[in-house]
């Protein structure tokens, strides 16, 4: 099964298995090697025309937070349950007003070998205090690599979708 089949396998289980009523409108499913994320939409909170941004900010920190309290025990058994089906650890998250929270996320060690200029970019990081160590200076460049390469990176995602879809076109080998 290619990455966008999987992809679209998962979102519909997780749709179909969600309570009704947790979101609006489709979930965001992101899956890699070791996990799927689940980032669903809240409704809004209720913005009175002087309501300032920063109170309905606040109100939708707090509706994410008592979504999170309300929804734990349910999220927990239905993470076990994909996590069983799918072998991948489940992380969950949510949209609501201008915020996006992850309440779960794993952090997976990658190895790497590193000549010493790069390095010393980490080791540069650290120093000035932007990161407590290598592996938090690594975590910092590569987001902000996919900040500033977001358009580059989604369409080089694009690019192995249309990759995908020849191979499972041709021929079994």
């Amino acid at each position: 099964m290619h990455a966008s089949e999987a992809q679209e396998k998962l979102r519909g289980w997780f749709t179909g298995r969600l309570p009704e009523g947790w979101f609006e409108g489709p979930l965001e499913v992101v899956l890699d090697r070791e996990e799927v994320s689940v980032v669903g939409r809240l409704p809004d909170p209720p913005r009175a025309e002087d309501v300032s941004d920063t109170e309905w900010a606040a109100a939708a920190a707090g509706q994410i937070q008592r979504f999170r309290e309300e929804t734990r025990e349910r999220r927990i058994a239905i993470a076990r349950e994909a996590e069983e089906r799918f072998g991948r650890k489940v992380s969950w998250g949510v949209r609501c007003g201008p915020a996006r929270e992850m309440f779960t996320t794993l952090s997976v060690p990658v190895m790497t070998r590193l000549r010493q200029p790069e390095r010393r970019v980490l080791d540069t990081l650290v120093e000035a205090g932007v990161a407590r160590s290598r592996s938090d200076a690594l975590a910092w460049c590569v987001r902000l690599v996919g900040k500033n390469a977001d358009a580059w990176l989604s369409e080089l995602r694009e690019a192995l979708q249309h990759v995908e879809r020849a191979r499972a076109a041709g021929p079994d080998l």
